[in-house]
Parts: C-alpha cells; structure tokens; sequence
C-alpha cells in the first residue's frame, strides 16, 4: 500500500502534475472571477452606473453556469475531453475580454453571461475529468486537490480585484485573468487528449427542464426592478410554479435531476435537499456585503473584499471543525448550523447600517453567517449519498452542484428584490445603503430560519433510526 506521501508525490509530479494543474486552473478561473467580480462591483457601478442591476451580475453569471455544466456530458462524448476544454476556456475567455470593455451595464450583463456559461463548463468538466484521466488511486486526492481551489480564490480573488478596483482601474482586474486563460489553454492542448469521445453514445440534456430552472430565478430577477409590490409577489409566485412544473416533471423523466425522494418534505433525502438550498441561499447576501463595506462604513476595495470572503472563510473552518462526527452530534449540527447562522444574520441587520459598528465586530458575524453553513455542510453531504437510493448515486452527487448553483442565482435575485424595496436605488446613497442592509439581512434570516426547522425533523429522525 502506498503512503499518503507517495501518492501526493504521483498526483503532483511529472505529467500527472501538470494535469492536476490544467483541471485545479479550471476551477481556480471560475472560482477567482466570482470574488474579483464581487469586490470590484461597488467601483464598476460608480463608472458606468446600472446601480438597479447590481444583484443582476450573480444572477446571470449563475444561472448561465448551471447551463454550462449540464452540457458537460454530451460536450465531452461528442467532441472529446480536450475539444470541449478548449471551447469551455474560449468562451470564458470571450466573456472575460467583453466584461472588461462594457461601456454600460447592459454590456456588463451580457458578457457576464457568456463568463457564467464558459465558467460552469470548465467546473463541471474538472470534475468530470478525473476518472477519466487519472489511475483510481488517486481520484480522492484529485478531487481535493481541486476543491481546495475555492480556498485559494477568497485569497486571490479579493486581491486581484481590490487592488485594480482601489487604483481606479476596475477593467484590469478582468484583463489580468486572461494571461492565465492562455496558459491554461497551453496545458489543455499538451497535457489533455480526446478521451471520453463517443459520437455513438446517446447523451441528451434536459433543456426544457434546465430551462424552466434558470426561467424561474430570471423571472424573479427580472420583477425586482418593478416598483409595484403586487408585481414583485407575482413574480415570485410565477417562479415557485416553474419549480413545481419542474418537479412534475423531474419525477416521470427517464434522466433525472434529483433522485427519486428528493422532491419530497416527507423523506430524508428531501429535506437534506432542501436544507443545502436554503443554507446555501443564506450566504448569497455577500454579494452586497462590499457595496455596503464602502459606502456605509467607508472601506476601502481592497479591504471590502477580504472581509466578504470571511463568509467562504467561515465555511471552511465550520466543515472541517465537524467532519467525522457521531450520528448523535450531527442531529445537533443540523439544528446548531442553521441556528448560528440565522443569529449571524440578524445581527448583520442591526449593526450593518450603524456606521459606528467596530470593523471586528462585522468581521465576526460575516464569518459566522459562513460557519453555520459550514458546521452541517459535510454531513449534509454524506447524508445525500447515505440516503440516495440504490444505483442514483451519481445523480444524487451531481444534483449538489446543481442545487447550489441554484440556490446562489435564486438567492442573489431575492437579494436583489430585497434590497430595492429597501431603498438601495431610491433614496440610493448613504441613507439608501442602510435602510437596504436592514432589509436584505432581515428577508435572509427565513432562509436558515426554515433550515432550522427541517434540521429538527432530520434530527429526530437520525435519533428514531437503528445506530
């Protein structure tokens, strides 16, 4: 048997190496152009203005990444792993090339898609590429390996994008993620064959149902700008009937999206689900955490950006402080995660607005708000997989990403709602920045409020069941 040292040394040396780096650079693009597009969007909206739309850059950038990585499948069988890589990284490329030129917000928008959808390619292919390129010995360390990337994006991201956007340079921060876009393409080329092709193969994407998923956080997106309250609760009501004409469908569907069970309050694995939603929602707020950084408490870029990653921060110090827990303790984090989290939000809705809160003070309930999600997040998981049903494995795994995807594009659009109705555009300004963080923190705390309630019923059904 190999030791833990050895295998590490095969994972990353020689050409093994260089392909962890090609598929950890994947994940690492998408992942940095999140943070650098969150820390530079207080500075982008005081140049080219579109104040309104400001929710609009995660929510399209999200919703256009689910699509991008449901095509990952049928990408890699007909034109093969290095084809569809390249193609991925282009229009990644393309989208980061526009975003950095948008003369106006709309512009912004539009190739902030084209960036979600090449970005939700390149994630879903990491991952997918591992089997397929890698002996199995070292799977469990290539997907750590690049999973670890989203660590390595709340460091360099917030930087890259700080510092550009306190220089007043805001577009360089998209220019200089294409130098690494070359570099990657050089790898891809070299160090990635035509694997996995099977034009024979019959591989078909849910298009009508993908559709119907994006279609319901675009509408709620798109009623957010409405200034009739009547307006907006329809849109929200038209949103949950697209998800209720997609579970419909979900259930009959010979290629499903979640697992058979999942669609359901009544069983274990539909609670987990549901769970992993709205905590994942919970954390969305952070994409108006640097706007109100700056303009509440007068922050600088750079520093804005660092303390909204606490929240990514808090995440990963709260699933690694509980992994490898008893049955008996995980009931307890199912409800003590949702818990800490909603109390971490309420907070934020009282000292947010108060210019005079301490900068530790904020620190600290930021990174709570990511803690609680943390807390129960790898149990969530392996629930998922305990709970799946026999041969769905696969789908239940896939399904996460999916959901989380989801639930972030949804959660920014309702963050978005919230925050107009609030006052962010009109008063605008100071007095609009407050009255909006009260709002948004207040609407969010239902989120873990309602995850709270399910992590009691998941509880008792942990202590019900046979040890």
């Amino acid at each position: 048997m190999q030791t833990a040292s050895s295998s590490w040394h095969e994972l990353l040396w020689g050409r093994n190496g260089l392909r962890s780096f090609a598929l950890a650079g994947g994940v690492a693009l998408h992942a940095i152009n999140i943070f650098i597009a969150t820390t530079i969007l207080p500075s982008v909206v005081q140049d080219i203005g579109g104040l309104e739309y400001y929710a609009w850059n995660t929510t399209l950038f999200v919703a256009a990444s689910i699509l991008g990585s449901s095509c990952a499948p049928i990408g890699i069988r007909r034109l093969g792993l290095r084809m569809v890589f390249l193609l991925a990284l282009g229009v990644f490329a393309l989208g980061t090339a526009g975003c950095a030129m948008a003369p106006s917000m709309p512009w912004l928008l539009f190739w902030r898609t084209w960036q979600g959808l090449g970005g939700g390619l390149l994630l879903s292919l990491s991952y997918a590429t591992v089997p397929l390129v890698f002996d199995q010995r070292l799977w469990a360390r290539a997907m750590g390996l690049i999973s670890s990337m989203w660590g390595i994006a709340t460091l360099i991201g917030p930087a890259i994008g700080g510092m550009f956007a306190q220089g007043g340079h805001w577009r360089w921060a998209f220019w200089a993620v294409l130098p690494v876009c070359v570099l990657l393409a050089v790898l891809l080329m070299t160090q990635i064959g035509a694997v996995g092709r099977d034009r024979g193969a019959r591989v078909s994407v849910p298009f009508g149902r993908i559709g119907l998923l994006v279609g319901s956080v675009l509408v709620v997106s798109a009623v957010s700008l409405s200034a009739s309250v009547l307006m907006q609760l329809a849109g929200v009501l038209l949103g949950l009937v697209l998800v209720v004409v997609l579970a419909r469908l979900d259930r009959h569907a010979a290629q499903r999206f979640l697992p058979e069970g999942a669609w359901s309050l009544r069983s274990p694995l539909g609670r987990l689900y549901a769970m992993i939603g709205l905590m994942s929602i919970g954390v969305t707020t952070e994409v108006f955490v640097p706007y109100f950084l700056q303009v509440i408490h007068g922050q600088t870029p750079l520093v804005a950006g660092y303390l909204s990653a606490l929240m990514s921060a808090g995440w990963s110090v709260g699933s690694l402080a509980t992994s490898g827990r008893g049955p008996v303790m995980v009931g307890r984090i199912f409800v003590a995660g949702p818990l800490v989290s909603f109390a971490a939000l309420a907070a934020l809705a009282i000292h947010m607005p108060a210019q005079s809160a301490e900068a530790w003070v904020l620190s600290a309930l930021l990174f709570g708000v990511g803690l609680g999600v943390g807390l129960c997040w790898p149990h969530l998981m392996t629930g998922v997989f305990r709970h799946a049903p026999k041969g769905q494995q696969e789908i239940a795994s896939a399904a996460i990403t999916t959901l989380q995807m989801y639930a972030m594009a949804l959660g920014a659009g309702v963050a978005g709602m919230a925050a107009n109705i609030g006052g962010f555009t009109e008063p605008g300004g100071l007095a609009g920045a407050q009255s909006a963080a009260v709002v948004v923190y207040a609407v969010f705390t239902l989120a873990p409020a309602a995850a709270i309630w399910l992590g009691l019923r998941t509880r008792r059904g942990l202590r019900l069941s046979p040890s």
